[in-house]
């Protein structure tokens, strides 16, 4: 008789028909749209990508894995046994597919823990990881919306719809403040017996309150881990979501367009929040069309559908095709492993 732990693996790495079809409608999204979008013009541009700018967007896609990896590394101190470079980057790659591969990304934080568990590392311990990694990517997005806010009001931009856009930041700065705030407070009152509101009701009370302190954990973890880690952390952090929010910038460049760079880490920032709507995996379609549309004033429809396929190549499907065979091959042992009835 099987164990539970392997019925809940087979059951977890269990492959149905709808998710190869999700996968699929991922992969074609782009090349759909972009051929909608720029037609033929569009996919000769994408040929005529120059090399040496292809080979170094993929060069820092790389970086950015490894990046990645070593903050793993830092996060587990050696309490997952001997975990190397390279296995931390197989780690990294293979949860990543599973982030790429499901709908709003939920394989990914099972694959992490699931992978932890296989070398020791308890899931709990694997939770309040993956709450860290979550804080830091947190704090530095906070950080650049702020920076965002306060360099497109004290300085001369010329973004496209420059007052529509300052407003949006202004709106999401409030967003973010009042977040913190409500995370601060709210959970107690939601769960307070004298509070008695006929909205929400109690299931989503309780529902918003696990979450709020799930957030609030999460940075609370981070915040105090010590001032070395932490610093080395944030650094690893801001270096890998600066590398690979330039791939756009440099898609941008190698299709003949022209942008300025903040103006194309705000588009993917906005269209990567926008993408988690997405019913698809890796939010295909909504980032697709959330990019090229704040292109487009900057560039024609060509070069904006163009830029967009190249982009979504590296910064996506690159993922999948790495992270594929590492996820099949980590299944393979882990179900070798499941004790035989």
């Amino acid at each position: 008789m099987h164990s539970t732990n392997t019925t809940s693996r087979r059951q977890l790495l269990k492959w149905r028909p709808i998710h190869g079809v999700m996968i699929a409608l991922a992969l074609i999204a782009p090349l759909v749209l972009t051929a909608w979008l720029g037609g033929a013009e569009a996919l000769l541009r994408v040929k005529h990508f120059p090399l040496g700018l292809l080979l170094l967007m993929l060069a820092m896609a790389f970086v950015c894995w490894n990046l990645n990896a070593a903050r793993l590394r830092l996060m587990l101190g050696g309490r997952a046994g001997k975990l190397g470079q390279g296995g931390a980057l197989g780690i990294e790659l293979a949860s990543k597919f599973a982030l790429c591969a499901t709908p709003g990304g939920s394989g990914g934080p099972v694959t992490l823990l699931m992978l932890l568990a296989q070398r020791g590392f308890p899931p709990a311990k694997g939770a309040a990881v993956f709450l860290i990694d979550q804080g830091c990517d947190l704090l530095f997005f906070l950080a650049m919306l702020s920076g965002l806010v306060l360099f497109s009001l004290l300085s001369d931009t010329q973004w496209p719809h420059q007052s529509l856009v300052q407003w949006a930041l202004a709106g999401l700065a409030f967003m973010a403040t009042l977040v913190i705030v409500v995370m601060r407070y709210l959970p107690s009152l939601l769960r307070s017996p004298s509070v008695n509101m006929p909205w929400p009701s109690r299931y989503r009370r309780r529902w918003l309150a696990r979450r709020l302190l799930r957030c609030r954990h999460a940075l609370k973890v981070t915040l105090e881990l010590p001032r070395a880690t932490l610093f080395a952390m944030l650094l690893l952090t801001t270096a890998h979501w600066l590398m690979r929010y330039s791939l756009l910038y440099l898609a941008v460049l190698g299709v003949g367009g022209h942008a300025d760079w903040m103006w194309t880490f705000l588009t993917q920032m906005l269209a990567m929040a926008a993408s988690q709507f997405s019913f698809l995996p890796g939010g295909a379609g909504a980032a697709e069309v959330g990019v090229g549309g704040l292109l487009l004033p900057l560039m024609e429809r060509e070069q904006a559908a163009a830029a967009v396929l190249v982009w979504r190549l590296v910064s996506y499907h690159l993922y999948l095709a790495a992270g594929a065979p590492l996820f099949i091959l980590y299944s393979y042992r882990m179900l070798r492993r499941s004790p035989t009835p």
